[in-house]
């Protein structure tokens, strides 16, 4: 059960890790603010969900596991909000989304 319990804890740590570097990869090769967000908002969070999701199986039923549970909802709630309040205020302040456009001129 051990062994089990270690493949899993690995599987979702990699998988953590993988999300995390492809938000960053994905926040470097976006054209402007809005579509950076998108990365940085969902699969950041994905990604250290998977991560402490790993942690909690490893911890196993103690305390620790308990304050990384209310750790990781705490992330699961704050994460989009700030995301959605960040570009609420950019729209607020007049920044415009990027749109691909053919200039005839």
């Amino acid at each position: 059960m051990s062994a089990l319990i270690d493949g899993l804890t690995w599987l979702l740590l990699l998988g953590g890790g993988f999300f995390v570097v492809a938000g960053g990869a994905g926040l470097l090769r976006m054209p402007d603010f809005f579509t950076r967000l998108h990365p940085a908002g969902l699969v950041d969070t994905l990604g250290a969900v998977l991560i402490i999701l790993g942690l909690v199986l490893q911890a196993g039923f103690t305390q620790v596991s308990a304050k990384l549970v209310l750790v990781l909802v705490l992330l699961f709630l704050t994460g989009p909000t700030a995301t959605h309040a960040v570009s609420n205020a950019a729209l607020v302040s007049g920044l415009m989304p990027w749109t691909k456009r053919k200039d005839n001129d």
